[in-house]
């Protein structure tokens, strides 16, 4: 996906190609592949975004991240024993009280392209509520993950388990604006949100 590579410098030029004046008002509009217009919508929640071409990326920008904001000796919020283990060389201090950690370091279920929204189950945060949990987020996707809508997901989710089907199936789409005294784009459950997310395609 070299797209990546180029798509934060290009956004605004995918959307002037869209509209470009040569093409007649009644040709139909050309659509963005999905993992562009997942990433310009993800961006216009307010979420970060890091794109790793491999394993050894991620663990470099996961430790940017941790440096960047001071997170060091922080306690983390994991409940994912798999990625707990796929991490295990960050040595993260985990507490299951959610009052002593800084931030929530989870997977999800599937990133959804047409609102840039991420896909979350009782697999990743249990039987707590977006509100409960800690207001800084790091996710660990793939590009595999993504679908095209909501209703695509919730399909992908249970034919991933079709023996039981999880429940707490919600969407994390507001993340902290950049400007926090812009009243109007934070809501209760937004959340200071990174995606990492590795090319597995």
């Amino acid at each position: 996906m070299s797209l990546f590579r180029k798509i934060f410098s290009s956004s605004k030029d995918s959307r002037n190609e869209i509209q470009d004046d040569e093409r007649g008002k009644y040709m139909p509009e050309i659509k963005l592949p999905i993992d562009e217009r997942f990433t310009i919508n993800f961006k216009a929640n307010g979420g970060k975004f890091l794109y790793c071409e491999d394993i050894d990326e991620v663990n470099q920008n996961l430790n940017s991240i941790i440096q960047e904001n001071d997170w060091k000796d922080k306690k983390v919020l994991l409940f994912d024993e798999r990625l707990a283990n796929k991490f295990k060389s960050f040595d993260f201090e985990t507490s299951k009280n959610i009052s002593d950690c800084t931030f929530f370091f989870t997977t999800c279920e599937f990133l959804i392209s047409n609102d840039g929204s991420l896909l979350i189950s009782y697999n990743q945060i249990a039987d707590k509520r977006l509100k409960e949990l800690p207001p800084n987020f790091i996710i660990f996707a793939t590009t595999s993950q993504f679908v095209e809508t909501i209703s695509e997901g919730l399909r992908g989710i249970k034919e991933k388990n079709r023996n039981k089907i999880p429940t707490n199936i919600t969407t994390i789409k507001h993340f902290k604006a950049c400007d926090d005294k812009d009243f109007l784009s934070y809501v209760s459950s937004s959340k200071n949100l990174y995606l990492l997310l590795l090319e597995d395609l």
